[in-house]
């Protein structure tokens, strides 16, 4: 094989492998489900309750609030390629940028509205006012938010996920809450290190 060829066979497979680990999802199984060990498997282990609080609630909460239904909170969706979220939006309170790695995100209003929104690849935002009854996919690992812009009204939706840990990176947390150094952020954002220091202490409250 001339070394041409073979370069051009291994650029091919390398563009092949790339295609592979972005398109990839949770793993196939082998079994009809995964049981953790030492795990009694009946009806219980398939059940879900951690929702039950959410409809016997008297309270009203004061902040963005997000329950999971994920592989985490509920084991019998390991290698299920599926997981839910309850997302409790007082008035005027958001869920801020961020992404989820291994999953696009189908969200559903069942209460108030919601101004929602992702940036594509090329940076270009798309926006939808969501009214209850409407759903709104956000793509797979794009920056996208979500903000009840009443300030008098709650919001609730529900989101779907093709992961069973469709994984969550906070934009905001990520920037400003880690040890990334305050000159790389300064330069990044084209600021000084004291505007840099100032949020990073937002944060860290």
């Amino acid at each position: 094989m001339s070394s041409t060829i073979f370069k051009a066979l291994s650029m091919i497979l390398s563009v092949f492998a790339i295609v592979q680990i972005s398109m990839a999802g949770d793993p196939d199984i082998l079994t009809d489900f995964i049981v953790p060990p030492n795990t009694t498997v009946d009806g219980n282990f398939f059940t879900f309750t951690g929702f039950r609080d959410i409809f016997s609630r008297n309270s009203t909460l004061s902040q963005f609030t997000i329950l999971k239904a994920s592989r985490l909170q509920f084991p019998a969706l390991d290698g299920q390629s599926v997981s839910y979220a309850f997302l409790e939006f007082p008035g005027g309170s958001i869920n801020p940028p961020h992404t989820h790695p291994r999953s696009a995100e189908l969200l559903f209003t069942v209460e108030g509205s919601l101004q929602v929104g992702f940036v594509d690849t090329t940076n270009k935002l798309f926006t939808q006012t969501l009214q209850i009854g409407d759903m709104f996919v956000f793509p797979k690992g794009l920056v996208h938010f979500q903000h009840n812009t009443d300030a008098q009204k709650p919001a609730l939706a529900i989101s779907a996920f093709g992961s069973a840990n469709a994984g969550t990176v906070s934009i905001p947390t990520t920037l400003f809450n880690t040890s990334i150094d305050d000159t790389v952020l300064a330069l990044a954002f084209k600021t000084d290190v004291a505007t840099i220091q100032t949020l990073k202490k937002a944060f860290a409250s």
